[in-house]
């Protein structure tokens, strides 16, 4: 008696890989080179239960190719066998007992099954490297926005919880010409925890970089937007804005510590990204028409009002 979903698990639980070798290495693994003859001759028994050559072929083909050098001894090769063997033996015992049919074990198997299925639909799709060069073209011509990126600028923040007490921190921080200067004063009067953080002087108050007002790729949730607004008001790097900013009921001093130009990225600069995005769009789009047309094949439903009956209780429910 066979057990071919035996296999998969059993390289999985002896090994802890899965195959990462792309569709084309995977013709030159050792089940691809046996015979129908030698693939069917049994190297162990388990019970009722047969391992052939071509199980075994599988397994170490379901390996990366790091993994599978381990086996190139008959010694080391036994004790992949071994293991197999366990495993099956375990698998058996635990059928035995009935944990087949424990619904965490049974969930388990059917993510075992999807992860088969679908990884049968990536062998269908091309490498990130297999695509055509022109279609990544194509994709980058029309989108030639996405790859402008707009000026960055870092900003450092003084924050006060007074108008009076900015103003008057104010006209210190005009003469606070240097990083260190300026940093020594954020650290002695700022009110933002950020201000005592254990990093040198001249970083203190630093809150990150944001890009230009309405740029939604610019956004900093620690940096209020009349901030991000001011931050871009200043000259130059070292400088900052003369006047308070008051923002979500605090009052800010704006020092700009950095700036990146705005640049247009190149094709050659993207085709990798650009490479991996499609070739992961294809493949959700195959996976999405296989849902979809199995949908079709077994209607689903669902009875919404007991879905609303469940309650999930806190994870620290129950604690002391």
């Amino acid at each position: 008696m066979r057990a071919p979903l035996f296999i998969f698990l059993a390289t999985l639980a002896c090994c802890g890989c899965r195959d990462k070798t792309s569709p084309g290495e995977a013709g030159s693994a050792t089940a691809a080179n046996l015979t129908a003859e030698q693939a069917s001759q049994v190297l162990a028994k388990v019970g009722d239960k047969t391992i052939t050559l071509g199980d075994f072929a599988a397994a170490l083909e379901h390996m990366d190719s790091f993994s599978r050098l381990r086996y190139q001894s008959p010694e080391r090769r036994k004790e992949l066998l071994n293991e197999m063997i366990n495993v099956q033996l375990l698998a058996d015992e635990a059928v035995e007992k009935g944990y087949d049919k424990d619904p965490v074990a049974e969930q388990e198997l059917r993510m075992v099954l999807r992860d088969v299925l679908l990884r049968e639909i990536r062998q269908t799709v091309p490498s990130p490297s297999e695509l055509p060069e022109a279609d990544v073209r194509a994709y980058y011509d029309a989108h030639r926005g996405d790859f402008k990126d707009p000026e960055r600028r870092r900003l450092s923040l003084l924050v006060l919880p007074t108008e009076a007490a900015a103003k008057s921190a104010l006209e210190e921080a005009k003469k606070a010409s240097s990083a260190t200067a300026w940093g020594e004063l954020v650290r002695k009067l700022s009110v933002d925890p950020q201000a005592k953080a254990p990093v040198p002087v001249d970083l203190a108050g630093d809150f990150g970089m944001v890009s230009p007002p309405g740029d939604p790729r610019g956004t900093n949730p620690k940096i209020p937007e009349p901030v991000r607004v001011a931050g871009f008001e200043i000259g130059k790097v070292g400088e900052m804005l003369p006047r308070v900013v008051r923002a979500a009921g605090k009052f800010y001093l704006v020092r700009l510590t950095q700036k990146s130009e705005a640049h247009d990225r190149t094709f050659l600069e993207v085709e990798r990204t650009l490479r991996i995005k499609l070739a992961q769009e294809l493949l959700r789009a195959k996976e999405d028409d296989l849902l979809a047309e199995l949908r079709k094949r077994y209607p689903v439903t669902i009875d919404e009002a007991s879905l609303a009956q469940i309650r999930v209780a806190p994870a620290d429910a129950g604690k002391d």
